[in-house]
């Protein structure tokens, strides 16, 4: 048994996952994983900024190297165009992104879950970025190499969405209940002719070479361009390889697909919740069955894109409570939209977690 807090797991298990360099600059709530990380990582570089900061990875990515950092909201916000261009590059990127109260500076002691939708419009015409939140802290040992496997073999930038009281909370755990971390796959290619840097194989990505190989040119575009990496307009095959990136993403939503269903049967309410709020909802389903209330609990690490699973599951449910720390329900409007939907309640917050005791008196009052 051990006190660890959620930073030196995730940065322990990205470094056993085959992370070969992170570049920081420190920013609260994610200075913990900018110290573990400058101690752990085979090679470690402290950034000027946070735009430098992508830049670099950028570079290290297109030599091959799997890279990581780690941010919060305003560092994050200074990386978003470099972040578009990995996307457009087809460069592996992990981001580990720490949230913390806003809007702008915000609260930097305080937690929120308040970044998503800002991660929903992220990439420059609405394509797909995809997004795992960690919902208790065994989260920060098994996704990370899932962020950095999806990452190298969709050759994508990958976020994993932690928070305040996640990465800096120490917590009681005992460490043998972890699972063995081995390192990630990585893509590749066997090339047997001429090399395209952005010919796509049946899964709709890309075989890869990094820059500087002996035997083939290798170009890496940010600008709309065709299988070669030749700048486009608007040909026809540079808006095809553009509507790709998007595509890729989508395909292979169901290797990257993880959550928690806890079912019940004859239950007509399903509690959803993620990030600050899924361990306050664990505690409340207990409470609410030990009340004799049938319930049901989705915790849902894959948020962005939306596998089609969750759909399917609360359409089971005639009540879906969503608890989210965020005023306006983030991860609502991204399931039901403006509109809503029949006995769809949020449970929000503003600047303090939510407690047990709130979902439940949520729950019991549903038909007050």
């Amino acid at each position: 048994m051990v006190l660890i807090d959620g930073s030196r797991l995730i940065i322990e298990s990205l470094a056993r996952a085959g992370a070969d360099v992170f570049v920081g600059y420190p920013i609260t709530p994610a200075n913990l994983l900018y110290r573990y990380a400058i101690m752990r990582f085979p090679a470690a570089l402290s950034a000027p900024d946070e735009i430098t900061t992508m830049q670099w990875l950028c570079g290290f990515s297109a030599t091959g190297l799997l890279p990581v950092t780690a941010t919060s909201f305003p560092g994050f916000a200074l990386m978003l165009e470099s972040i578009n261009m990995a996307y457009m590059m087809e460069l592996p990127v992990v981001v580990v992104l720490a949230q913390r109260l806003g809007p702008a500076t915000g609260s930097a002691t305080a937690g929120a879950d308040g970044d998503l939708l800002l991660l929903r419009g992220t990439i420059s015409g609405g394509h797909p970025l995809p997004v795992l939140a960690v919902n208790k802290l065994e989260d920060c040992w098994t996704l990370p190499p899932l962020a950095l496997e999806t990452a190298a073999m969709l050759r994508t930038p990958v976020v994993l969405l932690t928070s305040k009281e996640m990465v800096m909370t120490q917590f009681s755990f005992e460490l043998e209940k972890l699972p063995e971390v081995k390192p990630v796959s990585r893509r590749g290619c066997f090339c047997d002719g001429q090399y395209e840097p952005y010919a796509p194989g049946d899964d709709l990505v890309p075989d890869f070479l990094p820059v500087g190989n002996s035997r083939y040119q290798v170009r890496l575009n940010a600008s709309t361009h065709n299988w070669q990496g030749i700048i486009q307009h608007l040909s026809a095959e540079g808006l095809e390889n553009t509507a790709r990136l998007e595509r890729k993403i989508t395909l292979n939503l169901g290797r990257y697909t993880r959550y928690q269903l806890d079912e019940e049967n004859g239950a007509d309410t399903l509690i959803v919740a993620w990030g600050n709020a899924a361990l306050a909802a664990q505690e409340a389903l207990e409470m609410l069955r030990l009340r004799g209330e049938k319930v049901s609990l989705l915790l849902p690490n894959t948020l962005l894109p939306v596998p089609a699973e969750y759909p399917a599951i609360i359409s089971r449910y005639r009540w879906v409570f969503v608890v989210e720390e965020n005023l306006s329900g983030h991860f609502r409007f991204v399931l039901f939209g403006t509109q809503g939907r029949n006995g769809v309640v949020g449970v929000n917050s503003l600047g303090k977690m939510i407690t047990p005791e709130e979902i439940v008196a949520k729950v019991m009052g549903k038909n007050g």
